[in-house]
């Protein structure tokens, strides 16, 4: 935990809830900031903030607020760094429910993975939103949403669980991402052509590459999840896209058959790009591309596009 003083915003992202939940808990319940500069916002303090993941805590595991705002404003100084002792809390009611494994991800999905076990629906929005407004669609997808979904996935083949997380996570996320891609709408023809492959329906990380290209200025069109090759085919011929990205999340869905079509395509594509997990690298016919990530599609892609753009100046 660091020592300086955060402002609302900062506070709730670490600790997954909205910011007018942090300013009911301030007014009805007295936690608010308590550093106090004057000819500024009042700032929440390490203290603030220990005393805060308390009553988040509590409340998460059916606790009253009234009740656990009580237990938080008795709560001990925390330690030097930041975090209160165990030992030295004595916390009502039963204990929760578990939590979301985000790995080496920061503050702010550890805050999203709490608000998701809260099933809190606008903290995950502001959070989501918050990040994608000052980090861009790639490092919010590499450094808050896949960490968060895959620590989903990771406790529910562990539990069987976490099904009402997982669909309202991945409604919010989709949500956000569609939402990016309409905020920065390209211009000129939509050259890249975004589809699941056949029988594939995770398409979450498809709408991350739609709305990063649209944040790079790419136009695209995306056919969404579960393409039977003949009607990709067909777009592919009616539409001749410049570049082709396939997306495959298992390894049930990931048929090379489906790539050396689009090799065979009477208007084929450029480039063909296998993304996801689902595709072997020893597998892919000659020819395909497997970007490594987000980052890597986008770069394929824009690149593509920039190629395109000169040959038709010279």
């Amino acid at each position: 935990m660091v020592d300086e003083a955060l402002s609302a915003g900062a506070v709730a992202r670490r600790l997954g809830v909205a910011v007018t939940t942090l300013r009911t808990w301030h007014q009805r319940y007295g936690l608010g900031p308590s550093e106090h500069i004057p000819g500024h916002h009042r700032r929440y303090t390490p203290n603030d903030l220990a005393r805060l993941e308390i009553m988040r805590r509590l409340t998460a595991e059916g606790v009253s607020p009234a009740e656990a705002a009580r237990w938080a404003r008795q709560a001990p100084d925390p330690t030097p760094t930041g975090a209160v002792a165990p030992s030295r809390i004595h916390r009502p009611g039963r204990d929760g429910g578990g939590t979301i494994p985000v790995g080496r991800a920061g503050p702010a999905a550890r805050g999203l993975a709490r608000a998701a076990m809260r099933l809190d629906a606008a903290a995950i929005s502001e959070t989501i939103a918050h990040a994608l407004a000052a980090d861009g669609v790639v490092a919010t997808w590499e450094g808050l949403l896949r960490p968060v979904l895959a620590g989903i996935g990771d406790r529910h083949a562990a539990t069987s669980g976490l099904i009402e997380v997982e669909h309202l996570v991945s409604r919010c996320v989709s949500e956000a991402l569609a939402t990016a891609s309409r905020a920065k709408v390209p211009t000129g023809p939509a050259r890249i052509l975004l589809s699941c492959a056949d029988e594939e329906q995770h398409t979450l990380p498809l709408e991350a590459l739609a709305a990063a290209l649209a944040e790079a200025g790419v136009s695209y069109r995306s056919l969404g999840a579960r393409v039977p090759v003949a009607a990709l085919l067909e777009a592919v011929n009616r539409t001749g896209p410049a570049a082709v990205v396939l997306w495959s999340h298992t390894r049930a869905t990931a048929e090379p058959a489906q790539l050396s079509a689009l090799l065979a395509a009477p208007r084929r594509p450029l480039l063909v790009l296998a993304a996801g997990p689902g595709w072997r690298a020893d597998t892919l016919p000659a020819g395909v591309v497997r970007p490594v990530d987000l980052a890597e599609a986008v770069s394929l892609a824009v690149a593509v596009r920039d190629s395109l753009d000169q040959s038709m100046r010279d």
